[in-house]
């Protein structure tokens, strides 16, 4: 189990304030920041524990953080929050190795349990060979429309755009997408990515 504080980075004052008060009333201990690049002055990573960070921001971006904090060597999760016209940058924040990216708005619920999975350093990445056959198998119960869909989701399309690229009505990508994650027993789009990394499919954001 990791142990350290919540780093919570992200340059608007009211998110900073209402995530420090819901971790705090979990008895997290919490670290705010109004930038990554306070956070990199004050090299805090020595405490352990776990970041949450915008991926939109001044100056230096969740995902140039993420790289930086790599390029160290420092080895401390690091939890993307995002904008759903922002899903291109999950997506190449997942890449570049983010521990999850969670889409507003999101239940307070949903952040806990990405930070305990982040503070408790369980890797919900599928592991090996076994997994990868598994997965593919998950990948065969999927329609031609649904993997149409799965494609521009981890690609990091918005239900917008795929419906756009397919022909159909954002309606219609919300029931594909409802079925492509129940069929691929994913939990979060962050799961589908990191299983669709690990099957081999082509993620890359596509042009919008």
């Amino acid at each position: 189990m990791r142990s350290g504080p919540v780093h919570v980075i992200d340059d608007d004052e009211s998110v900073r304030d209402s995530l420090s008060f819901l971790l705090g009333s979990m008895n997290l201990t919490v670290l705010t920041y109004p930038s990554a690049e306070v956070f990199l002055a004050q090299r805090p990573w020595g405490l352990g524990g776990c970041i949450v960070s915008d991926v939109r921001m001044p100056g230096i971006s969740g995902i140039e953080l993420l790289r930086t904090l790599k390029d160290k060597g420092v080895d401390v999760p690091l939890i993307v929050i995002t904008g759903n016209a922002d899903i291109p940058l999950a997506v190449e924040a997942m890449k570049a190795g983010a521990s999850d990216f969670l889409e507003k708005p999101f239940d307070d619920a949903v952040l806990l349990s990405a930070i305990e999975s982040a503070l408790g350093n369980r890797q919900t990445t599928p592991r090996a060979a076994a997994d990868t056959i598994e997965i593919n198998e998950r990948l065969q119960t999927l329609t031609a429309r649904e993997r149409e869909v799965l494609d521009c989701l981890v690609s990091g399309l918005s239900n917008k755009n795929i419906a756009s690229a397919l022909g159909i009505s954002p309606r219609t990508v919300e029931v594909h997408r409802a079925h492509v994650m129940t069929k691929m027993n994913a939990t979060s789009l962050s799961h589908l990515i990191r299983m669709a990394l690990v099957s081999g499919i082509d993620i890359r954001a596509r042009a919008i």
